[in-house]
């Protein structure tokens, strides 16, 4: 009979999206069949400290309808070297960080599991921290070819008057201002005069040392799921439809007018191309396992315009990606069973490349 997997699912962490990564840990243990996974919950509080979550790992021996919707980051303190120990015991190992931002989904976590020689679901080291880095990312894609909307980074000590009036002389107004290394829209905000992105550039300084201003895209926003590893299958592409001035936190994970169109009303031609351009961004991008990517389409313009990448998208009821999947012939179980034995497989690939 073969091994157990034991998942190790870790969510919470220091960055300001530490909600966002609750509420999507608490929808991914409840699809985690039990017969199959033998589990454990790890939460990281706010200030760093490991939690050893008994708590939510009884409840969820109840049944997963027990837990709750957004799960807390208590319970007895531990380190990632016992659990590691224990869950290597019980027979083959997975974990699974749900953690979004930085020391999460930018490389950080991701070494520390390198370092202890487990599998992990999602991308490496290098393709967690280029794709979590817009402005080395952006970079990344211009060398490569693929089109995008036009930008400026700038980092904190070079962010004077004069510099952000470069940018608007660059891209002309309204423009966006997000910092580099944030997701979930936390810190981005619509800039239309000079004084406006002064203002927009204080406020995304308060996450990272580095900013990026982008022109504002009059298209539509396009949204593909990406899986696989050396090769990869794309979803139905999806479409969003604001309910605000643009997607913002709120319409992500607040509120529910936000229109989520899946499949998005393409021609088949049309989902060819954005299937096509999202598997190159992810290869670029040296991703593995999952990624949400994001376009925007000028129809009759410049085509689809790669915005971002996501190596650890939301997996919230109403998270694009899961949705994506689902409406693919893949459903929310069967796409966290394939995301672990992609896991697995990377795993032992990357051993043969390995003195271990």
């Amino acid at each position: 009979m073969a091994a157990r997997t034991h998942v190790v699912v870790i969510y919470g962490g220091e960055s300001a999206e530490h909600d966002v990564s609750c509420v999507t840990a608490a929808h991914v243990l409840r699809a985690l069949d039990p017969a199959t996974y033998d589990i454990t919950a790890v939460g990281i509080t706010r200030e760093g400290k490991w939690m050893l979550a008994h708590d939510t790992m009884n409840a969820l021996a109840k049944g997963a309808s027990l837990l709750p919707e957004r799960l807390v980051t208590d319970g007895e303190p531990t380190s990632i070297t016992p659990i590691i120990e224990r869950a290597r015991n019980s027979g083959n190992l997975v974990m699974f960080p749900l953690m979004h931002g930085p020391l999460g989904e930018d490389g950080t976590i991701q070494g520390v599991f390198e370092l202890a020689n487990v599998p992990y679901v999602g991308a490496g080291v290098l393709g967690s921290a280029v794709s979590m880095d817009k402005a080395v990312a952006k970079q990344l894609l211009a060398a490569n070819g693929i089109p995008q909307p036009a930008y400026v980074s700038l980092r904190e000590q070079h962010v004077t008057r004069a510099a952000l009036q470069g940018a608007i002389d660059t891209l002309g107004l309204p423009v966006f201002v997000k910092p580099a290394n944030m997701g979930s829209s936390v810190g981005i905000s619509k800039a239309n005069s000079l004084d406006e992105l002064e203002t927009a550039a204080r406020v995304a300084l308060t996450y990272d040392e580095w900013i990026l201003i982008e022109e504002a895209v009059v298209g539509r926003e396009i949204e593909v799921a990406v899986l696989g590893n050396e090769t990869v299958r794309c979803s139905v592409p999806g479409e969003i439809v604001p309910s605000r001035e643009f997607y913002d936190y709120e319409d992500k994970y607040v509120g529910d007018g936000a229109q989520l169109i899946v499949p998005a009303l393409l021609d088949d031609d049309e989902v060819a191309a954005v299937q096509q351009l999202a598997s190159v961004v992810f290869h670029t991008l040296r991703v593995d396992g999952m990624a949400r990517v994001d376009f925007f389409y000028e129809k009759g313009g410049r085509g689809f315009l790669c915005n971002e990448i996501n190596t650890i998208p939301g997996f919230t009821p109403i998270s694009m990606y899961p949705k994506l999947w689902q409406a693919s012939g893949l459903s929310y179980s069967e796409l966290l069973d394939e995301l672990i034995a992609l896991a697995l497989a990377r795993h032992q690939r990357r051993r043969r490349n390995t003195s271990r």
